[in-house]
Order: C-alpha cells, then sequence, then structure tokens
C-alpha cells in the first residue's frame, strides 16, 4: 500500500488531508473493532475538497487510519495540548474515550515501525512538495483540512461552530492570510472561530514559517456542514456516504477559502 496519495499542482497552494485515511493495514488483528478504529476518520473531506486540483493546487492525502499513526500529531509523543483531552501519536483510544486495542497498546519499537512505514514517508513527500513550490513562488501556504463531529464532549463542550481555524495563536501565518480566510468564514452566514479548541495540529505548527515564505493554516470543519450527521454514531449509521447535494451549500465558501489563499500567496 502506497502509504499517501499526491497530486501535484503548480499554484501556490497545498491542501493536505492527513485524517482521510482508512487502511487498518497489519494492525486490524489487534484492534478490538475496526469500525471504532475508522470511525474518528475526517469522512470524505478529500471529496468535499475535489475542486481543488482544478485551481491548480497540490494535494496530498493519507491511506492509513489515523487509529495507526496519527499524521497530525508530533512524532515525537509530545502532546499538542497540554492538560486537555486528546489522541497520541499512535491512538489508544477513539475520541470518546474507547479502548482500541484488545490487549496492550503499542510499544516504542512498534510506533518506531509505523513511523518508518507510514508517519516519515508522508512528511517527506510533504517537505519535498513546500520546497518544489517554493523554488516556484515568494510564498506557499500549506492548508490542513480536517473535520470532526460536532459534539465531542471528551474533546470540547457544546456544538462546535461549523469553521475552526487554526494558526497556533498568529504564530504559523500571517495576519494578512488569516484575514483573508475568516473574512470568507465571517460572510457565510456560519458560526466559526479563530484559535478555539484547535489551534492548529503538528503539521500547521511544525511547517508554518512565515519568515521562510510558507504560511500554514488548520480548518476543521463540524462535519455537520457537508453530511446527515445522527444524534448517535453507530455502526449501522456512520459515516452516511458522501453527496456533493448535501454539501452543495458549504463547497461554494470553501471554494472562496481557497482562493482568498491562493490570492494572499500571490501577491
Amino acid at each position: 500500500m502506497e502509504p499517501f496519495a499526491l497530486h501535484r499542482g503548480d499554484a501556490p497552494l497545498i491542501v493536505a488531508f492527513p485524517h482521510v485515511g482508512t487502511d487498518l493495514a497489519d494492525v486490524a488483528p489487534a484492534l478490538r473493532s475496526d469500525w471504532l478504529a475508522r470511525r474518528d476518520a475526517d469522512w470524505w473531506v478529500d471529496d468535499l475538497y475535489a475542486f481543488a486540483r482544478d485551481l491548480g493546487v497540490t494535494t496530498i492525502g493519507a491511506r492509513v487510519s489515523r487509529s495507526v499513526i496519527d499524521l497530525n500529531r508530533d512524532p515525537s509523543g509530545a502532546s499538542l495540548y497540554p492538560g486537555q483531552a486528546t489522541t497520541e501519536l499512535c491512538p489508544t483510544t477513539t475520541f470518546d474515550g474507547e479502548p482500541l486495542y484488545k490487549e496492550e497498546a503499542p510499544d516504542e519499537t512498534e510506533i518506531a515501525r509505523r513511523r518508518a512505514l507510514w508517519f516519515d514517508p508522508y512528511h517527506s513527500a510533504l517537505r519535498s512538495e513546500i520546497e518544489r513550490l517554493r523554488g516556484i513562488h515568494g510564498k506557499v501556504v500549506l492548508y490542513d483540512a480536517h473535520s470532526i463531529r460536532s459534539h465531542v464532549p471528551r474533546l470540547f463542550d457544546g456544538e462546535l461552530p461549523q469553521f475552526n481555524l487554526g494558526t497556533n495563536l498568529g504564530q504559523t501565518c500571517d495576519p494578512a492570510l488569516t484575514e483573508a480566510v475568516l473574512e470568507v468564514c465571517k460572510t457565510s452566514g456560519f458560526s466559526h472561530v479563530l484559535d478555539g479548541r484547535f489551534l492548529g495540529g503538528w503539521t500547521t505548527r511544525h511547517y508554518g514559517r512565515p519568515e521562510n515564505g510558507v504560511h500554514a493554516i488548520q480548518m476543521e470543519l463540524a462535519i455537520r456542514g457537508y453530511m446527515d450527521e445522527p444524534e448517535l454514531a453507530h455502526e449501522g449509521n456512520w459515516p452516511p456516504a458522501f453527496s456533493s447535494e448535501r454539501a452543495a451549500a458549504l463547497t461554494p465558501i470553501l471554494q472562496d477559502v481557497l482562493k482568498a489563499a491562493l490570492a494572499f500567496a500571490r501577491t
């Protein structure tokens, strides 16, 4: 299995999908439930942004499940949100706290194996694409695309806003990029927040170096914006199939978001 799917464009924008993978690879036999191990994927986000290729954008998407190894966590194992509930580099629980493994969680040797197989190749490719595009353009935007269920009490209170922008409190990109994307969200009529519960994961924090011409921003969508989200997700109803008709209200807004990122990169 190739660890990721890569599409190259020449525009100064990369859209990354680190959590769309659902392949459990050779880890599946150790897991309590294939369905639980796939439930917290960023379902259909790459389909939602399929229009990006028409803008000349580079896209990279994981094939392996985040339950095998999370491509958006610090490879050192350090928590991105100290003191708050989160999942690890190789998660041992679901978002709701249910155990993923039948017996023992992966040890350091197993985590290192998974890093070599899936984490390192994905980030090597991402670094190469950033360098390639920086050779063409003065500025490059890395847009890390995510989604999550609207209600996950273990991770956040209440209902998540529709658009959740993360810049690690302004450290990962120029304020002009933040304002351009935020303005699209403000005029959309949907709820939105900047640097709320989600400040941006390891991808945003690691690659975002505005002083070097690399501007990174994370977009976490509440999944209700493009899917019929049940009150309680179970094996019989989750995930619903992707529907472009169901996503139609969100698609033009996301198109404007990416166009705003491109306009910033081209100035």
